[in-house]
């Protein structure tokens, strides 16, 4: 067995970052920049109002108060999306809307709050040019306004070649005109089941057979880091079957399997990996997830990554979550592949004497007085897949601990870190 480090970075030594491709700014969420976005222009473009109010001189509401309002008289009113053709001019004010382009000659913005407006509202959005206004308080020069480019200045760099793109950096580029981005593509996935125990969902099920999860739990988990998950359906237990499956696979950019890489006598996906491509390691010293294969497949002048995850439906998902996500997200461009790990205090005693290995049980991780808590979800085995949905994080045990206390302290990786809608309580 090697250690959970060494086979990580022998997998990561395998895949590089993929070609880039141009996409629609919307689409392109999670994916990674591959060119910097210089600013066309000033974001805003014209100095505008930051409030409701009226666009005036400074200089006109010198000693204006409650008690002794200066009044100005209103020529015009201003919409955002609109530009006013005229001039304030000392004495007079316009009506200006949040966001409209401040007018020729005004200096600052006097809140409705602060006029007239403030006691009585006008009944109907229909007012003439020629009323005036009432202002309560004296404004300074630059109050409300907004400056152009006080966010973005025309030349510069808006966003950086290797940024992810969030909903904040969609929100930029189309700020500054972007319909389009060119950005790392998204891997395709190939995900195959193997075993003739397996049924696809939705048929009938037979005595002894039972339905493929684990097809969906590692599709879910490809579109999850931002794969682009292939599922090849079920191949049973025979070299042929095994083989034409893979050959379906060959076009991703990479091929998971789950089952057939452990010692049975039916479990023949390292067997074919062997025959057909080229298999570096089998097995990992952790738990659960011990029996993992990886090597690659070649087409053409491609070589395609493979990992052979275990069959059990935790092993896989936590082989996936260590091994294939790290993979995929490398693909992507991105630099960060770790999961964040916590220190957190064992509620459970957790045992690891029988076969000492890196120990990934499932937990709850709760924070509680300013300190994290991690409890287990129950039975513990390789099987129990409602344990893993249960969880938010899985323990780190060492290979050298044989037991943690309830009390002691532990490290933890932490799967999701709300405690809401993504993992499944309201």
């Amino acid at each position: 067995m090697i250690s959970v480090e060494e086979a990580l970075e022998r997998i990561l030594s395998y895949v590089n970052v993929l070609e880039p491709e141009e996409k629609p700014i919307l689409e392109a969420l999670g994916q990674v920049l591959t060119e910097d976005v210089i600013a066309p222009f000033n974001i805003p473009p014209l100095d505008n109002s930051a409030m409701d109010g009226y666009a005036v001189q400074a200089a006109s509401t010198v000693g204006a108060s409650p008690s002794a309002p200066v009044e100005l008289r209103v020529v015009g009113e201003l919409a955002a999306g609109y530009v006013f053709e005229g001039e304030v001019t000392p004495g007079t004010a316009v009506r200006i809307m949040t966001g409209a382009p401040v007018p020729r000659g005004a200096d600052a913005v006097v809140i409705f709050e602060e006029t007239e407006e403030a006691v009585h509202k006008a009944p109907t959005a229909v007012r003439r040019l020629d009323e005036r206004v009432r202002i309560l308080r004296e404004a300074r020069p630059g109050n409300n306004i907004r400056r152009a480019g006080e966010d973005i200045r025309e030349g510069q760099r808006v966003l950086a070649r290797g940024v992810v793109l969030r909903p904040a950096e969609i929100g930029l580029l189309a700020s500054v005109g972007r319909s389009t981005a060119k950005v790392v593509r998204r891997p395709v996935v190939a995900v195959l089941s193997t075993g003739d125990e397996l049924v696809e969902v939705g048929q009938p099920l037979p005595p002894g057979r039972i339905y493929d999860s684990n097809a969906y739990s590692l599709a879910a988990l490809i579109e999850r880091y931002g794969g682009i998950p292939k599922v090849l359906g079920i191949a049973s237990d025979t070299v042929d079957a095994l083989v034409a499956k893979i050959h379906q696979g060959l076009d991703a950019d990479m091929l998971l399997t789950s089952a057939g890489v452990s010692r049975g006598d039916y479990d023949m996906v390292k067997d074919v990996l062997a025959r057909e491509g080229k298999i570096d390691f089998w097995t990992a010293a952790m738990k659960p997830g011990k029996p993992l294969a990886f090597g690659f497949f070649r087409s053409g002048q491609r070589r395609i990554p493979h990992i052979g995850l275990p069959g059990n439906p935790v092993s896989s998902m936590v082989s996936f979550e260590l091994f294939a996500r790290p993979a995929i997200v490398k693909m992507m461009g991105k630099t960060h592949w770790q999961k964040p790990t916590i220190r957190a205090i064992a509620k459970d005693r957790i045992v690891n004497r029988d076969d000492p290995r890196r120990y990934f049980a499932r937990c709850v991780v709760t924070e509680e007085g300013g300190r994290y808590y991690a409890s287990l979800t129950g039975p513990q085995g390789s099987g129990i897949l409602s344990s893993m949905a249960a969880a938010n994080a899985l323990t780190v045990i060492p290979e050298d601990v044989d037991v943690v206390e309830p009390g002691e302290e532990i490290t933890v990786m932490m799967l999701d870190w709300s405690q809401g809608e993504e993992w499944g309580t309201a």
